[in-house]
């Protein structure tokens, strides 16, 4: 019998990244970054104007970060520990929304704070490439963790059987982020998560 199969994201559920985000757009662009909108595009203002950033700005800027500021992230607490656990028992997937370009620069981010899994990147919904990961590896049971509740949606969708799991690690900004409707659970620590997945896929 094939093993049971973690699906997750990493931006947010592995490693930090608004936080870092935040002290870069300081430094480097004079921006301020508003974790209680919960949305990039109406988050970031300009210190010296307090002018909003154009939306056409917002995505080159995180582009710009993740081509050349990826080694400030650093790690959830608890996230390596929790993947050691699960990965006893289960295959582990990351799924994370970057451009193909950037696979290397997160498969080598990754394996700098001992994380060394399949990562697959992705645009759009997380779905469909969900339902491709599901059926290449044969699971039988399959959990997903991201913090963005459109890729929830997305896989439960495409993949209703999926136990979905809605966390946002980063404290300044889970408030702000209510839980993913179509999440089974919002678990926002991974001693706990950790706990609920392998309730289920085992």
């Amino acid at each position: 019998m094939n093993r049971p199969l973690l699906i997750t994201d990493c931006d947010e559920v592995l490693l930090h990244m608004v936080a870092h985000f935040d002290d870069w757009l300081e430094e480097a662009h004079g921006i301020d970054f508003a974790f209680e909108s919960g949305s990039f595009g109406d988050a970031m203002t300009v210190k010296a104007t307090g002018e909003g950033v154009p939306t056409e700005r917002v995505w080159p800027l995180l582009e710009q970060f993740f081509r050349e500021e990826m080694h400030r992230q650093t790690i959830v607490p608890g996230a390596v520990e929790a993947l050691g656990r699960i990965g006893e028992v289960a295959d582990i997937v990351i799924l994370t929304n970057l451009g193909d370009h950037a696979h290397p620069w997160r498969v080598e981010q990754l394996e700098k704070h001992g994380i060394r899994h399949e990562v697959v990147t992705n645009q759009g919904g997380k779905g469909v490439p969900a339902r491709a990961i599901i059926q290449r590896y044969g699971a039988g049971s399959t959990a997903f963790v991201d913090d963005l509740p459109v890729h929830h949606a997305s896989v439960a969708k495409h993949a209703p059987e999926v136990h979905r799991l809605h966390m946002v690690a980063e404290p300044r900004l889970a408030p702000a982020v209510p839980k993913a409707e179509l999440a089974h659970v919002r678990i926002d620590h991974w001693p706990d998560a950790a706990d609920w997945i392998l309730e289920r896929l085992i």
